[in-house]
């Protein structure tokens, strides 16, 4: 895709070597307002490298990132960039209120978004329940509801639908469309490709390279394959 002068996300021919093995090939590709897009690929992809070097903690062999016209890790995109990582990284001995207040200090946000974020990921009921008698699906929600505070332009999330049932994945997904809806880039890690068919934008990803990139339907057009697994495995036999 060509680049434009709305793109919130820039990475061009990014190369990650670590302990002498290239993680990430030359990776291409730009973000637009408003995009909700799924990054997938096997483990081993290169996937959460990539999101570390969109979060500016990886450091990388070569080209650039820039996010928000900023080069990705810079001080000025504090609170512009949205962070959901795989494993809970809130407090379980903290309610629900309490976790998203505190975060909110951290980010310098007013009381005032508490309440919005609380209500934003459907947990105003939970608020003053502790983090550790929720479920898997309602601590997701919690660790959304903080990467929320601000209402970053840009959000990476890792996985964070990973070992939920269908209906909270349900969910969730339908949140991440209503974010992407008001104007938030909005990237999601996956390894399940059944999860294509919820973005409208796919980069798929294997051993550092970036085999795909565009709408769910192009991928199956150009496949031939009547589901997304299928597609995957025949993007990765015409690769070989």
């Amino acid at each position: 895709m060509e680049c434009s002068d709305h793109s919130t996300i820039e990475v061009s021919n990014l190369r990650v070597v670590r302990n002498g093995n290239e993680i990430l090939k030359s990776i291409s590709f730009h973000a637009t307002s408003g995009e909700l897009i799924g990054l997938l690929g096997p483990s081993g992809s290169g996937k959460s490298t990539l999101m570390r070097s969109l979060l500016g903690v990886q450091a990388i062999t070569g080209g650039a990132v820039r996010i928000l016209e900023s080069h990705a890790g810079s001080p000025s995109l504090r609170g512009r960039l949205g962070y959901m990582a795989q494993s809970s990284a809130v407090y379980l001995d903290l309610t629900v209120e309490e976790n998203i207040r505190y975060f909110a200090g951290v980010l310098s946000q007013p009381i005032s978004e508490v309440a919005r974020v609380t209500d934003v990921v459907a947990l105003a009921s939970f608020s003053r329940r502790l983090v550790s008698s929720l479920s898997g699906g309602e601590r997701a929600r919690v660790s959304l509801g903080v990467a929320l505070l601000g209402s970053p332009p840009v959000l990476v999330l890792d996985e964070p639908t990973v070992g939920l049932d269908p209906i909270l994945r349900r969910d969730l997904w339908r949140t991440f469309g209503d974010l992407a809806r008001t104007g938030a880039t909005v990237i999601v890690s996956s390894h399940v490709m059944d999860e294509a068919a919820r973005c409208a934008r796919l980069l798929l990803l294997r051993d550092g390279t970036l085999l795909f990139d565009g709408s769910p339907a192009s991928l199956l057009a150009a496949s031939s394959a009547p589901g997304y697994d299928e597609a995957f495995e025949r993007l990765i036999e015409g690769d070989q």
